[in-house]
């Protein structure tokens, strides 16, 4: 699907997640007060509405919760069939990124399964998406 993306329009809320890639580090905004993290991205915690918060390095890593294979071709420039999941991040209580599994053949994706983060590169923007570990 490279090339094809839709990219999120940077702002002071949420550039630190989009281009975090750069240097190969996924960060999520985590609460100062209560230590929740956010995503995505906002300027108060919704749990404590506390305005102290900031963005962290997180591992990188998490597992399948769920997916779905598309296999129809939306754009004229994206690549089908194509696994869009629901990560549960490590070490981020709570945190679901929805992304794209790359480097692996569909039909060998499954809920469970141990996955890290990758980027690509679109202009400013590092799209985290998440290759099978092992």
């Amino acid at each position: 699907m490279s090339g094809s993306r839709l990219l999120p329009q940077l702002g002071p809320d949420n550039r630190f997640f989009w281009t975090g890639g750069a240097d190969g580090q996924l960060r999520l905004l985590q609460c100062e007060a209560c230590d929740t993290f956010i995503h995505p991205p906002r300027p108060i915690c919704p749990t404590c509405l506390s305005e102290a918060v900031a963005p962290r390095v997180v591992a990188g890593t998490g597992v399948i919760d769920s997916y779905t294979i598309n296999r129809q071709k939306w754009h004229p420039a994206m690549e089908v069939p194509f696994v869009f999941a629901r990560i549960a991040i490590d070490g981020a209580p709570g945190v679901i990124l929805s992304t794209n599994i790359v480097g692996s053949p569909v039909d060998a994706v499954e809920i469970g399964d141990r996955v890290r983060v990758v980027f690509e590169q679109q202009d400013d923007v590092f799209l985290p998406l998440f290759e099978k570990v092992g």
